[in-house]
């Protein structure tokens, strides 16, 4: 079998690339992950690599997992021995096996954002730092920016006032986390690549351990992780990187997609191959996509093509208002399920987290199940946070900011003054809290009350640490934490629906917990806080019939049916961070990120925009996004009024909804690829307000009803009349009272 039957001659061309550095520029839906784990297969497979000298590395979780299965799939057993992994767990991995040469304890706990934003407070206030001047999450931010750029605390150089103070936070925080024995997301990467840059016996081992290394989404490489790739493959150059600088839009988190615009000259032997066909999305939604990102000067010239149907025109929307753009959307919504869609087929995208409100409202209120990507992480809940703190403090008995998380948790008496003598001491004698925990009883500052208290608790600890020490797997561990520390018997005592949802989160971790040891190669306690540390929120895309409602940021990488894009309008997208001084290198990421979004689709692309918006408490008016008038009119069909960027939409009372108006009848294609829409659902959404046989249909309290504005709403009273007065309740506009002609049945 040879690995490249079934490829287009440029997927071909570069799975068989023989050795050197190889850059594909592989644009959106083109088969880049297929042709990642080809490569792989055909090194190990057909030129005889061993897997174990292959290294693959990507940004998240889930497309490390679905990179492991594919490769599965291809190589059988011998994909077990393969280094797939993200860019994090693979330094992890790397740092566990070098620890000594690196200068980190075996043993490292990983702190994530709260963390480590609670060990960046913690030091702001020892310092006796202005917190309102110098906020404790901007320090925090410098700090993780100087690792992006490979800078320690003996590298940074303050050119202004508040870098001086990033600069004393950073040495101190440097300090407290050796002695803490953590590391946080940026450590991960950098003490790596610091301490490959130090020691040269560390970095020739390093060099020596992959034969092949391939990058996949190489745009969204920062400087950090540049230099990681470039030193592990120097001695070699089989470096095979494969990106889309069009779907560069991380920018503002360190990426630099310079690093793949830029390959040929840090490799000047290396080949270029392009992979343009895209098999997602149709002939329409690629041509608006194109025009564009075609409008953006630095980038690499490539223009995606598919053999695909031409498919329904892109449908774009004007609206009144939010209000009334979230009824239209949501309606539009009802109806493709209606033509046949799936709830979990239909994604809602928009610039900000701020506009995921009133569609919510919407939702709820059509009694249609969404999700919203961006929430509280199931792993960031309260509960769950103070269940992992005892395991990683267990596990790290010098992890501080563990220990004074649950030091009090649940209530045992330990109270802030107690705390603060504990600090004082640990910071007095330059020792970890714990030991300072284990001295407590011989601390004449302590009342009696408060040494009990404190002796209580390293017993605690130290029972869980035997049972630890004996060889209890995690699962057994965390129900004895649950059990011993009295959380559990806390939670059941308050006796109501949130502490039960407490209790449910609190077994669904060990649940995960007993799964993990069934699967994992490594079934220890240090392996999985490393997996549930490292997720991201791209990684746990929930499965169910949902709606998805995400950011276009978090909506990278995956593709629906149909995608609906809100807020098509100048100050919302393109963002006002880029519109306020036309910054061009700004303006170019906003339109990656509208071809990201528009990519996203593929077969059905709705984009909306509105007369007014109310942000953050504000109303102003809007004017149509400039990517509107980027894509050719023959793409596009219109509804609810043809406003082009510079003018205004028509007001939404002049707004006729035919049968054709959703386009789900058009030339273009139904709404279901495969399936027959009838007139009945065109006709479930013609616009009655000028017409009254409406007012024939019995209207009665508490019935639901839509009108062509505020969407669907609830009948509160109705009052006799010709024709009849109804009172309606509509999520997001409050009561409102109308004529019954102006309604229909919902």
């Amino acid at each position: 079998m040879s690995y490249s039957d079934g490829l287009n001659p440029q997927q071909a061309e570069a799975v068989v690339h023989g050795d050197g550095p190889l850059v594909v520029f592989a644009g959106a839906g083109s088969g880049k992950t297929r042709v990642i784990t080809h490569r792989v297969a055909h090194l190990v497979g057909e030129r005889g690599f061993r897997p174990w000298r292959i290294l693959a590395v990507t940004f998240t979780n889930k497309a490390a997992r679905e990179m492991r299965e594919r490769l599965g799939a291809l190589l059988g057993a011998q994909a077990r021995d393969l280094w797939v992994g993200t860019f994090h767990a693979t330094c992890a991995r790397l740092m566990r096996l070098h620890a000594e040469q690196i200068g980190v304890r075996r043993d490292f706990v990983i702190y994530d954002d709260s963390d480590q934003k609670a060990m960046v407070t913690r030091i702001v206030r020892d310092l006796k730092i202005d917190e309102r001047r110098y906020p404790p999450r901007r320090l925090q931010a410098e700090i993780n920016r100087a690792k992006q750029e490979a800078l320690g605390p003996e590298r940074y150089q303050a050119g202004n006032p508040f870098e001086a103070v990033a600069q004393q936070v950073y040495n101190a925080y440097h300090k407290r986390m050796t002695e803490s024995g953590a590391l946080d997301f940026g450590d991960l990467i950098f003490r790596l690549v610091d301490a490959m840059g130090k020691n040269p016996e560390l970095l020739h081992d390093l060099q020596g351990r992959f034969d092949h290394v391939l990058v996949d989404e190489y745009q969204d490489t920062n400087h950090v992780q540049y230099l990681l790739i470039h030193r592990l493959c120097a001695a070699h150059q089989n470096l095979c990187v494969v990106g889309d600088d069009d779907q560069s839009i991380y920018r503002w988190r360190g990426a630099d997609r310079r690093n793949i615009l830029d390959f040929t000259r840090h490799f000047p032997a290396a080949r270029l191959i392009k992979l343009e066909q895209n098999y997602r999305s149709t002939k329409r939604i690629l041509r608006a996509a194109n025009a564009v990102v075609s409008r953006n000067v630095d980038r690499e010239e490539k223009r995606l093509w598919t053999d695909n149907e031409a498919g329904a025109p892109v449908t774009v929307m004007a609206c009144g208002d939010e209000r009334d753009e979230a009824a239209l959307l949501v309606s539009a919504m009802k109806m493709l399920l209606e033509a046949g869609y799936a709830r979990r087929e239909l994604a809602l995208l928009y610039r900000t987290h701020a506009q995921a409100r009133v569609f919510e409202e919407n939702l709820r209120f059509a009694e249609l199940p969404y999700r919203v990507v961006g929430g509280v992480r199931f792993y960031d809940r309260a509960e769950v946070k103070d269940l992992l703190a005892y395991l990683r403090l267990l596990h790290n008995p010098d992890d501080d900011v563990s220990l004074l998380r649950v030091i009090n948790t649940p209530t045992r008496g330990i109270g802030k003054t107690t705390v603060g003598r504990l600090l004082e001491q640990a910071a007095r004698s330059g020792i970890s809290v714990h030991r300072a925990l284990e001295l407590s009883a011989s601390e004449s500052v302590h009342s009696a009350g408060a040494k009990k208290a404190l002796g209580r608790f390293a017993a605690l600890l130290g029972s869980l640490r035997a049972q630890l020490a004996e060889g209890a797997g995690p699962a057994d561990l965390a129900q004895a934490v649950l059990e011993e520390s009295g959380y559990r018997e806390q939670l059941e005592a308050e006796d109501s629906p949130e502490a039960d949802a407490r209790i449910e989160n609190l077994q669904e971790v060990v649940g995960s917990m007993v799964e993990f040891e069934r699967d994992a190669e490594e079934p220890t306690l240090a392996s999985f806080l490393e997996l549930v540390t490292l997720e991201t929120e791209a990684d746990r895309a929930e499965d169910g019939d949902v709606i998805t409602l995400m950011t276009v940021h978090a909506a990278k990488g995956l593709e629906f049916p149909v995608v609906m894009v809100a807020g098509l309008e100048e100050d919302t997208f393109p963002h006002k961070n880029a519109t306020q001084f036309e910054d061009p290198e700004a303006i170019e990421e906003e339109r990656r990120l509208a071809y990201v979004a528009f990519t996203r689709a593929e077969q059905r692309l709705f984009l909306s925009h509105a007369e007014r918006r109310t942000l953050y408490g504000q109303t102003h008016d809007c004017i149509p996004s400039r990517f509107l008038d980027e894509i050719p009119a023959e793409e596009l069909e219109h509804v609810g009024g043809r406003a082009r960027r510079r003018s205004r939409p028509a007001p939404s009372r002049d707004r006729a909804w035919g049968t054709g108006g959703w386009g789900l009848d058009s030339a273009g294609g139904s709404g279901r690829a495969g399936s027959s829409v009838g007139a009945a659902a065109g006709d479930s959404y013609v616009d009655h307000s000028e017409v009254s046989d409406v007012g024939e249909v019995e209207l009665r309290r508490g019935m639901r009803v839509r009108h062509r504005k505020f969407g669907v709403g609830q009948v509160s009273a109705v009052s006799p009349g010709v024709p009849p007065q109804v009172t309606v309740v509509f999520p997001g506009w409050g009561e409102k009272t109308l004529v019954s002609s102006y309604l229909e049945p919902a």
